[in-house]
C-alpha cells in the first residue's frame, strides 16, 4: 500500500442529494457544495484501505445510498465495515470546484448516524478536504485530530469517535488553505474501524463552505 509523508504542524496529522450549489463552477464567497444523497451517488466514488498485514480484498465494506435512515429528506449514505481485523477504513469522495491561485477558509460538516451511544470507541468518523483524494488510511488525520485548531495546513479534516450519540450527530472541521494551485478539491467522509464487531453508519447533509481570504 502507498504511504505518504506525515505532516507536522503543531500536531501530527496522518495524511491520510443536492450536488454542487454553485453549479460545479468555482465557488462564490460562502458557498461551494452540499449533498443529501437524494439523487443517488452521482459523482461520488468509494474506496477502502487497511493495514499492510491484511489484503484489502479480504476486508468487507460497502458504501451505498440507502433509505433506511435520513437526517433530512428520505435518503443518506450507508457505510458498512466489518470489524474482524480491528482495522480498516471505508470512505466516499466527491470533487469540489475552486478558483486556482486563491486561498480559502473552508468549513465542512456532515450529520453521521450511530445506532446507540457508547463509552467505548468502536469506530472513528473520518473526514478530509484537500487537493487530492485519499488513498490510504494515513491520508486522513490521526486519531483525535481536527484541523480547526491548526491554522494553515496542506489539507483539512478530522478523525473523531463515533457512537457519541444515539442517532444523528454533527461532525465538522475548518481548514485554512494555502494558496491553491488546483481547480479541484476533494471532500471525503468515511468510517475507520477501531474495535472488532461489524457496524453500519449513515452520513447525510454534507456541506462544504469556502470563503476566499
Amino acid at each position: 500500500m502507498n504511504r505518504r509523508e506525515v505532516l507536522r504542524t503543531g500536531a501530527t496529522i496522518g495524511l491520510g442529494g443536492l450536488g454542487c450549489l454553485a453549479g460545479c463552477t468555482a465557488p462564490t464567497a460562502g458557498s461551494a457544495f452540499r449533498e443529501g444523497f437524494e439523487g443517488g451517488l452521482g459523482d461520488w466514488t468509494s474506496d477502502a484501505a487497511i493495514g499492510p498485514e491484511v489484503d484489502v480484498a479480504e476486508f468487507e465494506w460497502t458504501v451505498v445510498v440507502s433509505d433506511e435512515q435520513a437526517a433530512e429528506g428520505d435518503r443518506s449514505l450507508r457505510i458498512f465495515t466489518e470489524g474482524d481485523y480491528d482495522d480498516g477504513t471505508a470512505w466516499a469522495v466527491h470533487p469540489v470546484a475552486v478558483d486556482p491561485g486563491r486561498a480559502y477558509t473552508a468549513e465542512v460538516s456532515a450529520e453521521i448516524w450511530s445506532e446507540s451511544e457508547s463509552f467505548n470507541t468502536l469506530r472513528d468518523a473520518v473526514m478530509r478536504l484537500g487537493p487530492s483524494p485519499p488513498e490510504t488510511e494515513e491520508d486522513f488525520p490521526s486519531p483525535g485530530v481536527n484541523t480547526s485548531v491548526l491554522g494553515e495546513t496542506p489539507y483539512g479534516g478530522l478523525r473523531e469517535p463515533l457512537w457519541l450519540a444515539d442517532g444523528w450527530r454533527e461532525y465538522s472541521f475548518e481548514w485554512t488553505t494555502p494558496t491553491l494551485s488546483t481547480d479541484t478539491l476533494h471532500v471525503a467522509v468515511g468510517v475507520s474501524v477501531i474495535w472488532e464487531g461489524d457496524a453500519t453508519h449513515f452520513v447525510d447533509d454534507l456541506r462544504v463552505t469556502l470563503t476566499p481570504r
